[in-house]
């Protein structure tokens, strides 16, 4: 086990102790041991086989055993009784968002509320509002956030359903009898939240190879199986289907299980008004819905549907009834940005504040990679909730980049650390003077504790784009999709701030967030507004969000042109400059 799970482990175990109203030093050990663990520089098997972890501050002899049985067995014996001694409610209730370990165990031991079912009613008598420390505003929120919690219940985020379904799909693509196969529906449209995961292949053996499916890790629960549909439960809860069809009907199946309700009305229409019929099955040439293979209208793949019915291909991330089709007539679909594309990120965290990468093992991890660039921009002081730097901080840290990278290009290679900052967006101005701003290659401001005003929201926004030595937003609404809405803010008028001035948007690949969201990229387009797809990375590991953003980006219409970070190192080095001086005047 590697010391991130292990590090995951300990704060949970510091969690339940607090469910359970444990002396807040004990706790404290856990919290601490995690954060100690995870900021370890070399790896924790050999530290532990060498039997070095109790020389580590902050690791007593109790830690030292506990997390020696976790790496050398994978298991923790006291973790797995100290969760089954709590009720599965209170464990349950940490999901809620805004409720945390303390307000729940005093719930518990005061009005008896151990699942999320009597908290309701709880909160619904006002019993809640009348414990100290609670009120009417709290007892609000926690009803707010169970309605929340439940819509959600059978929602899931993309990258957990690419995470389900990946391993799926390698295991179809391996069976022999499988011609063909394909995700599908909500998430090869590259939706940010998704119902469930639809897959599809084609063969000669459908009842083999939906038994063969059915069969495969990770399935939890057989829901249904058929002769050529299976359906399941995956581990995380995800519902999973998959149809097999013949190879002829592929293409077909596949663009009707992709396009969205609205955009599959639009296609078909488009089929009846050239005397067509498009289905599932097939393009046929009949007025009358049918599956006759006789009137069949031959497509090998989805491209030669489009071009059937008169239109330029339409990637599946485009399919939503959002202006594709006038593209697609007119042969101008962009040519959408791809992952590869993308030479750096410009939005990244290192333990110098809430990161666990070092400096160090962050530039040899994403030269590896062969990316061009990244830039290091940790919170500012504002932020001390996630150890933010202060202005001395920031400047010896930017000294120790500096240092970094010439024995970087001491070895002839291209990249570089970028120094930068993410600068919180503060209710009288930003966290930082213009002055330590302008030390830094990269500046990106935030907003992390907004206003319930949209009007108030939306103008610090703009000030902080007005500002000619911020390059870029972060995470423009602050959503966190399935546990936060976003904050109110008139998108609109930022973007046309962000127009005036020069200053990019973020779109921020973090699966929790993909915030701008999507919808108001054409827009921002249309406005010459440049996005800047960050990961907002706090993990070495969190490269790997990019693929996801260019998903979203693909989504948003994006071209390679429209995004910053696919320039090289030397063009964005001249971009950055030109944006912190273009207003400066």
């Amino acid at each position: 086990m590697d010391k991130d799970k292990v590090a995951e482990i300990l704060t949970e175990i510091g969690t339940l102790l607090e469910l359970k109203g444990e002396n807040p030093f004990k706790t404290r050990a856990y919290t601490n041991g995690a954060r100690t663990i995870q900021g370890l520089n070399e790896p924790l098997a050999t530290i532990v086989a060498e039997k070095r972890l109790g020389e580590i501050k902050g690791i007593g002899a109790a830690l030292e055993l506990k997390i020696t049985e976790l790496v050398e067995t994978g298991k923790l014996k006291y973790y797995d009784e100290l969760k089954a001694s709590i009720a599965p409610g209170l464990i349950e209730m940490l999901e809620i968002s805004g409720l945390g370990p303390k307000k729940i165990q005093a719930m518990n031991l005061r009005l008896g509320v151990d699942s999320i079912e009597k908290l309701e009613v709880a909160c619904k008598a006002g019993k809640v509002a009348e414990l100290d420390g609670f009120g009417e505003k709290t007892q609000a929120n926690i009803l707010e956030g169970i309605t929340r919690k439940r819509a959600y219940a059978s929602k899931h985020l993309l990258s957990d359903a690419w995470l389900a379904a990946e391993p799926l799909l390698e295991d179809l693509r391996s069976h022999p009898d499988v011609i063909r196969c394909s995700t599908a529906g909500s998430l090869r449209r590259f939706k940010e939240v998704i119902g469930d995961i639809d897959l599809l292949a084609s063969s000669k053996n459908a009842a083999g190879v939906i038994d063969f499916f059915v069969s495969q890790r990770g399935i939890v629960k057989v829901l249904a199986k058929g002769e050529t549909k299976a359906s399941v439960i995956l581990e995380g809860g995800i519902q999973c289907d998959l149809r097999v069809v013949s190879d002829s009907e592929f293409p077909f199946a596949l663009a009707y299980f992709t396009g969205s309700k609205e955009h599959n009305i639009v296609m078909r229409q488009r089929a009846i008004t050239r005397g067509l019929r498009l289905n599932e099955y097939g393009l046929f040439n009949s007025k009358e819905e049918t599956r006759d293979a006789k009137l069949l209208v031959p497509c090998k793949t989805e491209e030669d549907i489009f071009v059937k019915l008169e239109l330029a291909f339409v990637p599946p991330e485009l399919r939503e009834d959002h202006g594709e089709f006038s593209a697609a007539e007119k042969n101008d679909v962009p040519k959408l940005v791809e992952c590869s594309d993308i030479k750096g990120a410009l939005h990244n965290h290192s333990n110098w504040s809430d990161g666990h990468n070092t400096l160090e093992e962050i530039a040899e991890y994403m030269e590896d990679l062969g990316l061009q660039y990244w830039a290091i921009t940790d919170h500012s002081k504002a932020s001390f909730q996630a150890n933010g730097l202060d202005a001395k901080r920031l400047r010896k840290q930017v000294l120790e980049i500096t240092k970094l990278n010439e024995k970087i290009a001491a070895r002839d290679s291209e990249f570089r650390l970028l120094t930068g900052c993410e600068v919180d967006i503060l209710k009288d101005g930003l966290d930082f003077d213009d002055a330590v701003l302008a030390e830094l290659d990269v500046v990106v401001a935030s907003l992390h504790v907004p206003s319930s005003s949209e009007a108030e929201n939306t103008k610090r926004l703009i000030r902080a784009a007005e500002n000619p030595f911020v390059h870029m937003l972060g995470h423009l609404t602050g959503r966190l999709l399935l546990q936060r809405e976003p904050y109110p803010v008139n998108i609109p008028a930022v973007i046309d701030a962000c127009a005036a001035t020069g200053t990019w948007i973020e779109l921020n690949c973090n699966p929790h967030r993909l915030d701008m969201d999507w919808r108001h990229w054409k827009y921002a387009t249309r406005m010459v507004v440049k996005c800047v797809i960050n990961p907002d990375s706090h993990h070495n590991s969190h490269v790997g969000f990019l693929r996801l953003g260019a998903g979203l980006a693909r989504k948003s219409w994006l071209e390679k042109t429209d995004v910053v970070n696919t320039l090289s190192r030397p063009k964005l080095a001249i971009e950055l400059k030109q944006k912190r001086y273009k207003n400066k005047a």
